[in-house]
């Protein structure tokens, strides 16, 4: 544990969430001597919102989290309550992980994971100040006027700095779920000139499970024989809790119309910036006031609690409202209330200020992750914590940044979204982001990022010996699907599920590319496929059903790439290039693009200002 006279640290990460947890894992099992500071050990990877890991695109980050080393697939993995796979009545690429996790084992475990770490110090405390020498950081000043040095900062705060919490016209200073905000650290970003900014969020409330009546609901179970988040989890994860799908009523609307002057969000209380894609149940009644209702889902916190999460409903109307409300919803008639719904203010940062490997622009060693960045969700979070905890390794070594390109993960598309567009909004990853999407699937996100983990150092041996062996078997697979089978050993099983027989022989691979046949089928009704892995059976069923939209894709990546090999300097005078636009000019000086492609990916960067970009690269030899 901590030696209270030891003042020295490779590395120093602020905040124990999922993004601070991510990367101080990343930092000390890379072999640096790294110092956790938390403003409260009960809330390590607390799980402030809906005690739920994935979901649409989502699940693709935790799968990709998993596949370069992280901790945050084998933790849900441990501690799930329900597994369900999103989307499956639609295509491979959107088909995406959602797992009910167990909220107050999730932390437990996360906390003990922690607590085991070789190379790593955990402190409670509150960091009032991060020191800067020569515009490189040297350490941290708590409020306690500890000082802590180190070479490397993980800035990952969350929503805690200067949080507030509403309820109505009742505003609380302190952060998520009770706990203590921060309230000094703000004022020392500012200083070192990290531009802020007000956003917002918002949570339902928890009703006692006893007061709730399920027989007028539906139940919601989880998917049987689905594969769990980490790749080095063994076998299926059993469901051992439902949920439930209500709706709102008619009553429900009136009571909020009735009241809509009294929410903070209409009168003018709230000033920050809330999620599109999460809207309060107020926001949603009134954006959409044709809809008769709104579909909610009753889910399990814990096994160890009766509390029940009311998924749909996050709202910051007065309690005397709220109990109103939540009464109108069907099944929730004699509901009892065991916390009231809330929003949050916090403030942020611009993540504009921000390099694609998550250092700031103007001082050297300072990283950046998670919600503090403009994100929302925990796998977000998590995704940016073990990339800055990555980068923040280099850093230290002196060695090349790790930056994934957005053709090769969803965390790339969500790294480059904020730090080449920036976020007026608390930023959502979907998979309408990911232009590669049919390429990016979570059952080949090992294969994607693995070996990047492996370089890295993070992935362990007994990790890379899985995915090598997985490789293997998919070669076997793939080379035995090319096998040409005769008409009369297929002509059956086409007559029986109301195929056209052709007169030739047809490989495996050619019955696959129909659309009414799957590798199930297959499997079912040929013997000598019966015994092929079935995870690996998947994956090249995908492969060659969708082999023509991927060799578009492949080929359109190609195109990009040519862009992404047109490094830009990095002291190139973007203003004393003639041809450039005032507003291009404004934009690439400010965000300092890397390459062609992410300039082009630039608000506000048009064609022709790629155009006078390449013949400037061309003309100086660059």
């Amino acid at each position: 544990m901590l030696d209270s006279y030891d003042k020295n640290y490779d590395a120093i990460v602020i905040g124990a969430g999922h993004a601070g947890v991510e990367a101080c894992l990343a930092l000390a099992r890379l072999g640096h001597k790294t110092l956790v500071v938390t403003l409260s050990l009960d809330a390590i990877a607390f799980m402030a919102c809906n005690p739920a890991i994935g979901g649409t695109a989502k699940g693709h980050l935790v799968r990709e989290i998993d596949a370069l080393g992280g901790q945050m697939g084998i933790s849900a993995d441990h501690n799930l309550l329900q597994i369900r796979m999103l989307n499956m009545g639609k295509g491979a690429a959107v088909q995406s992980l959602r797992g009910q996790a167990d909220k107050t084992l999730y932390h437990h475990y996360m906390k003990r994971v922690l607590e085991n770490e070789p190379n790593l110090d955990i402190l409670q405390g509150e960091v009032a100040e991060i020191l800067v020498e020569n515009g490189k950081v040297c350490g941290i000043k708590t409020t306690l006027n500890q000082e802590f040095f180190c070479d490397a900062i993980v800035v990952a705060t969350g929503v805690y700095l200067n949080a507030h919490i509403i309820i109505g016209d009742n505003v609380t200073k302190t952060g998520p779920n009770g706990f203590a905000r921060a309230t000094r650290l703000t004022d020392s970003l500012i200083k070192l000139g990290i531009p802020t900014r007000r956003f917002k969020t918002g949570t339902p409330a928890r009703v006692d499970k006893k007061s709730i009546n399920f027989d007028v609901m539906q139940v919601q179970k989880g998917d049987d024989n689905i594969y769990p988040f980490s790749f080095m989890t063994k076998g299926f994860v059993p469901n051992k809790e439902v949920c439930y799908l209500t709706y709102t009523t008619q009553k429900t609307k009136d009571i909020i119309m009735q009241n809509i002057d009294r929410s903070p969000l209409y009168n003018g209380s709230i000033h920050s910036i809330g999620p599109r894609y999460c809207p309060s149940i107020e926001d949603k009644v009134m954006r959409f006031a044709d809809k008769e209702r709104h579909q909610i889902f009753i889910e399990p916190e814990s096994s160890l609690t009766d509390e029940m999460y009311v998924q749909g409903m996050s709202s910051s109307l007065p309690f005397d409202v709220q109990l109103e409300m939540y009464k109108s919803v069907i099944g929730l008639e004699k509901v009892k209330i065991l916390r009231f719904a809330y929003a949050i203010e916090y403030d942020c940062i611009d993540s504009l200020c921000l390099t694609p490997y998550l250092m700031t622009k103007d001082i050297q060693g300072l990283f950046l992750a998670g919600q503090l960045n403009g994100s929302s969700g925990y796998e977000e979070a998590a995704a940016q914590g073990i990339m800055a905890g990555i980068n923040a390794s280099r850093y230290l070594k002196n060695a090349d940044y790790v930056v994934l390109k957005r053709d090769s993960s969803y965390i790339g598309v969500l790294i480059d979204d904020l730090v080449t567009k920036g976020t007026n909004e608390p930023y959502r990853m979907m998979t309408a982001r990911a232009e590669h999407r049919l390429l990016l699937r979570q059952e080949n996100a090992d294969q994607r990022l693995t070996p990047i983990g492996r370089e890295v150092g993070l992935v362990s041996d007994e990790r890379w010996q899985n995915l090598q062996t997985k490789i293997n078997t998919i070669k076997e697979i793939d080379k035995k699907l090319d096998k040409i089978i005769p008409p009369r050993e297929y002509r059956a099983f086409f007559e029986s599920i109301g195929e056209s027989v052709p007169n030739n022989g047809l490989s495996y691979k050619d019955m696959l590319k129909r659309a009414g046949i799957t590798y199930d089928m297959l499997t079912d009704n040929f013997d000598e496929l019966k015994s092929l892995d079935r995870r690996c059976m998947e994956e090249v069923a995908t492969t060659v059903k969708y082999e023509g939209y991927l060799v578009k894709q492949q080929a359109m990546i190609e195109d990009i790439n040519k862009l992404e090999n047109k490094v830009l300097p990095e002291n190139i005078d973007y203003n004393d290039i003639k041809g450039l636009r005032i507003e291009a000019r404004q934009k690439l000086d400010k965000i300092r693009p890397l390459n062609l492609s992410q300039a082009s990916r630039i608000s506000g960067v048009s064609p022709a200002d790629i155009t006078v970009l390449l013949v400037y690269l061309a003309k100086n030899k660059l």
